[in-house]
């Protein structure tokens, strides 16, 4: 049976739809919506590090993307009670574009945890080349592991571990966490080396700044 597709997106439509999901879901969880937000800020950041081989749709769905990573924790949602999988779950199952799909299944490392957890099967309906192999799921992470549980902006060394504590040694987070964690700082590091490069600090100047309701996160 096909899967639902939804209809081409006009111009900063595709990033206020996310917003607005993410809210509805997610608005009432503390902690959880204020890391929401501060990762969507900090994926507008990450913007010219994937346009300018991705153009403004990389942008877009970088940003749609943060604001529905962790919408798989909203109650309504648990199913199989791992986050990155339940969200992907319900985007895809409600027409939501395939890469957006594919960056929430995958986000942070999900495969690995998947693996620990016994889960991995769950991934394998979800495009790994989007998902994971990508600038766009390179800025992802950066935007996910540079924010704090409570939207604090913190480094990726620093969020790795705070992950490890709150979750103890005994989790699948600890067990993986020798391959985890140095993914995840391969792909920051891909990020700001994108980030600095003379076309993305060209991106970032007020002549080459964004502009349009996409771009806006808070």
């Amino acid at each position: 049976m096909p899967r639902p597709q939804a209809a081409a997106a006009r111009p900063g439509e595709l990033v206020g739809r996310a917003r607005l999901l993410s809210a509805l879901l997610l608005s009432g969880s503390g902690d959880r919506w204020q890391h929401t937000r501060a990762v969507a800020r900090r994926a507008r950041e990450a913007v010219p590090a994937v346009t300018p081989t991705g153009g403004q749709r990389a942008g877009e769905v970088l940003v749609a993307a943060a604001w529905l990573h962790d919408i798989g924790y909203a109650a309504p949602l648990v199913d199989h009670g791992f986050h990155p999988v339940d969200g992907a779950q319900h985007l895809r199952a409600t027409g939501w574009p395939e890469e957006v799909v594919a960056l929430v299944a995958h986000h942070s490392g999900a495969r690995f945890t998947a693996a620990e957890r016994g889960l991995r099967h769950l991934l394998d309906g979800y495009d790994a080349e989007l998902g994971h192999r990508t600038p766009v799921a390179q800025a992802l992470v950066w935007a996910d592991q540079t924010t704090g549980p409570a939207g604090e902006l913190v480094g990726v060394e620093e969020r790795t571990a705070e992950v490890l504590r709150r979750h103890g040694p005994d989790s699948a987070q600890a067990r993986c966490a020798a391959e985890r964690v140095p993914a995840l700082l391969r792909d920051a590091a891909a990020t700001e080396a994108r980030l600095a490069a003379p076309a993305a600090r060209a991106d970032r100047s007020p002549a080459g700044a964004h502009e349009g309701v996409w771009y806006l996160t808070a």
